[in-house]
């Protein structure tokens, strides 16, 4: 849910699914208890819903709402999710910005998947969200921990070089995207929650050419990808110079090519 300008397209995104997915199941595996019978659930930054239907998976009556602000996102969530689910709960999708948005009515579970990271001063909304729990209600969320992996470092080296300064300055705001573990949890402990906080990093075995481009490019690469989208000539270049950069820095082994990447994980629950 990051700024609405930056253009997604949600087939490149879901072309690594699997592995994006796996945290989302650790985040919830942690998840306590909800106190509603059904429970009602906010996902904050669905993205085209593959995940936001793991939430029916773990709790069949409930009633789900997937928010994002990007209509290509969301178009995809309608169509392939929406509607009444297994159990008996429902799941919905609708617009919203995470910058702003409240819940119109008390959440059980309020989720944010990989989201977080595009809201600058994000922490400065949890108030407001925990607040928005009904009593023993959970907010929990996972964010990227890699902003200085060579995959974003590369990235940023390259749009801020003497020829892609001029159009790239201001696309990458990797150096507050967020906070250390700890500042979470002070954070969410601060405001009277039990909070769990902890970070893992995956080995993700990616196969295929060029893999870690082909899987920022449905991510982190959004906005620079947006940027030149006027001109296709730069953008290849771009793409060239910093392909060479990550072969150099993420060679292919005989299975596959590993790509490290770490994550922050957060599970506050509010005194029942």
């Amino acid at each position: 849910m990051p700024a609405h300008a930056t253009a997604w397209d949600p087939a490149q995104y879901l072309r690594h699914a699997g592995h994006r997915a796996r945290p989302f199941t650790d985040l919830l595996a942690r998840v306590p208890g909800l106190p509603g019978d059904p429970p009602r659930i906010a996902d904050l930054g669905c993205g085209p819903g593959n995940v936001t239907v793991l939430l029916a998976d773990r709790w069949p009556t409930a009633r789900i709402t997937g928010y994002d602000n990007a209509p290509e996102m969301l178009d995809r969530a309608h169509v392939d999710h929406e509607g009444p689910t297994p159990g008996g709960g429902r799941l919905d999708f609708a617009p919203a910005d995470a910058r702003t948005w409240t819940p119109a009515e008390p959440c059980d579970l309020i989720v944010s998947n990989a989201t977080l990271q595009w809201v600058p001063g994000h922490a400065g909304r949890f108030a407001d969200w925990i607040e928005a729990l009904t009593p023993g209600g959970t907010f929990a969320f996972q964010v990227p921990g890699n902003f200085s992996a060579p995959s974003h470092t590369l990235m940023r080296e390259l749009a801020h070089s003497a020829r892609w300064r001029d159009r790239l300055a201001g696309t990458l705001r990797h150096d507050d995207a967020v906070l250390a573990p700890r500042a979470y949890l002070e954070r969410l402990t601060g405001l009277g929650c039990a909070a769990d906080v902890w970070e893992t990093t995956y080995v993700h075995l990616l196969q295929g050419e060029d893999p870690v481009l082909d899987w920022v490019k449905g991510t982190g690469l959004r906005p620079v990808l947006t940027a030149l989208a006027d001109d296709p000539e730069a953008g290849e270049q771009f793409l060239a110079d910093y392909r060479s950069a990550l072969r150099e820095a993420y060679p292919a082994g005989p299975h596959g090519t590993p790509f490290p990447f770490r994550r922050i994980f957060a599970v506050a629950t509010k005194e029942a």
